[in-house]
């Protein structure tokens, strides 16, 4: 059998982190087993969904590398196909036509409550003959479902789970306007997709059952059913706006790659052994069902940092450039950046992303190489300045204009012969020349800065904050 997974979103909002990874499971599970990821938008609810939530699911998906195999199915446009297939149900026996009106269905649920059982249609209607129809009454059909017995999914994750058929009842697949329910459209564009494996959250477990009801009415192959577990927020309840971020868009805000944040996905609830960084081609070689866990997984914004912040460091330094770039000129205090500021950022992002956890901190960490003078200094950096420091400044610029190579090696060595002529530790002339530099005491290392921002522009720096003009 060839595998079919599909992730099918309702385009209501933005694309969810949990749906998110609901996607990632989706297409990993058919990569790993050479199959085909299809994507669904269910789009039948037209008061709430929009294109411009289409829009940004797909290009949320894109953007993590989870876009489908094929282009996406929009379930609005299989209408048709599913009212006849409700058609067919009616013609096979396998549903009927219900006339209740709205008041007797108040008058069930309110008789089922009263004797302690759950609110459910009562089948009135399941064998009587349509001649006895009320006027007025558009009929809605309902599936037949089994009365006695019990019905068993033998689901990927969860194991197998059984429910009495009395708890079944014979829901509605179209509507009294000729529109098909959720609960039947599904069903059909997963028998139509070839869908093999519907992976999605555990919240749908109930609904496996009674789609169940649909595929065995049509004599259809019923899907291998898995459902994953919720994520959850820090503090143990459902993952909501209070915690923080929820959709994928939001974090690539903040600043997170998406291989870091797919591979934080993918460990949320899904584990190998005690491998936290998992590239994509290791999670294709590994991803399987086996692997999920039962429980729900509490979200960790502090795993995800360092998880970016190792992807950080292992990417590509012109594809971290082009990022920040971005960032920095798009920002409502947008710096002015000339060729010779976008090259000195390219030229520093080695020593940059070494101590970042977010593209956004990798902007504010590269501001320095692109500011104007006068830099603005933190307070740490404003008390290294003071008379002493301003002397080794001035000390060492009389150095650096003597030089021919300012190369990251030849600072390095003129600044350490200065601090040793001075009976200095190296810190205490180093650390003057990075708050003159950068504006603040924390940076990549100061002979790289040197050497990146070109003699130039160094002398420059220190003479503005020696106060002195060659």
């Amino acid at each position: 059998m060839s595998v079919v997974t599909r992730f099918a979103p309702s385009p209501t909002g933005f694309l969810h982190i949990g749906g998110a990874r609901t996607a990632l499971f989706n297409w990993l599970f058919a990569r790993h087993h050479g199959g085909r990821y299809l994507l669904r938008i269910e789009d039948t609810d037209r008061k709430r969904s929009t294109p411009e939530a289409v829009d940004a699911i797909l290009d949320g998906l894109n953007w993590l590398g989870l876009g489908g195999d094929e282009a996406p199915v929009f379930q609005l446009a299989q209408i048709d196909r599913h009212t006849e297939v409700a058609n067919q149900l009616l013609a096979m026996g396998q549903a009927y036509r219900c006339y209740c009106s709205p008041e007797e269905l108040e008058q069930m649920r309110d008789k089922a409550r009263a004797e302690g059982r759950q609110p459910r249609y009562d089948g009135s209607w399941r064998d009587r003959d349509p001649s006895e129809a009320p006027a007025g009454i558009a009929p809605v059909i309902r599936i037949k479902a089994p009365q006695e017995g019990e019905t068993t999914v033998v689901d990927g994750v969860q194991g197998s789970v059984t429910v009495p058929n009395q708890q079944l009842d014979d829901m509605i697949i179209l509507r009294a306007d000729g529109t098909p329910t959720y609960m039947h459209s599904v069903v059909v564009d997963d028998h139509d997709m070839g869908v093999t494996h519907v992976i999605r959250g555990d919240d749908h477990l109930n609904n496996a059952f009674r789609q169940a009801v649909i595929y065995r009415a049509m004599d259809w192959d019923v899907p291998v059913f898995a459902h994953i577990p919720l994520i959850h927020g820090p503090d143990g309840g459902k993952l909501s706006k209070r915690h923080g971020a929820l959709g994928v868009d939001a974090y690539r805000d903040m600043g997170y790659l998406p291989e870091a944040l797919t591979n934080y996905l993918l460990r949320l609830g899904w584990a190998h052994g005690d491998e936290e960084v998992m590239p994509r081609d290791r999670a294709i070689e590994l991803f399987d069902l086996g692997g999920v866990g039962r429980s729900a997984s509490r979200f960790d914004f502090a795993k995800l940092e360092n998880l970016n912040g190792h992807y950080i460091r292992e990417a590509d330094n012109d594809r971290l450039a082009d990022l920040v770039l971005a960032r920095l000129a798009s920002e409502p205090a947008g710096l002015e950046l000339d060729d010779t500021a976008k090259a000195r950022i390219r030229a520093g992002m080695e020593g940059l992303k070494a101590r970042a956890r977010t593209i956004k901190e990798l902007a504010e960490n590269a501001r320095f190489y692109a500011a104007a003078l006068p830099l603005s200094f933190d307070d740490k950096a404003m008390k290294l300045l003071d008379e002493d420091g301003r002397a080794v400044l001035s000390g060492l610029a009389e150095i650096f204009r003597g030089l021919n190579s300012f190369q990251e090696g030849d600072v390095e060595q003129a600044v350490r012969s200065f601090a040793e002529t001075q009976e200095l530790k190296l810190g205490k002339a180093a650390q003057p020349l990075r708050a003159a530099l950068t504006g603040s005491t924390t940076s990549p290392g100061i002979f790289e800065v040197l050497a990146v921002l070109g003699k130039d522009e160094s002398l420059r720096r220190i003479d503005a904050v020696c106060g002195t003009a060659h």
